[in-house]
């Protein structure tokens, strides 16, 4: 599982330009059984996903194709989490196949 931190560079300016494709890249995370959830960072610093079903590798690529990150609108973190105990409605996260 994984956590992606989508952080305002200096060019935060362009995001409304850019904001259409970034919707849509959004979507088809979650389409595609990646994304999680998606959301604001509280201050308006920019936004995070959280992600699973994925390797860290493909979910470079695939926030590699964000059109946010693509012209630097934002900077990006990935956090790997290594899930351990958790409530029952999450224990999806933690079964292998």
């Amino acid at each position: 599982m994984f956590c992606v931190f989508l952080k305002f560079s200096s060019n935060k300016g362009q995001a409304s330009r850019h904001m259409a494709e970034h919707m849509r890249w959004i979507e088809q995370g979650f389409e595609d059984g990646v994304f999680l959830l998606t959301g604001s960072l509280s201050g308006n610093q920019g936004g995070t996903v959280l992600a699973h079903n994925t390797t860290r590798e493909a979910l470079e690529n695939r926030v590699a194709l964000d059109p946010f990150v693509a012209q630097d609108v934002v900077k990006v973190e990935i956090v790997e989490i290594a899930p351990g105990k958790v409530d029952e409605r999450l224990q999806f996260l933690v079964e292998r196949p």
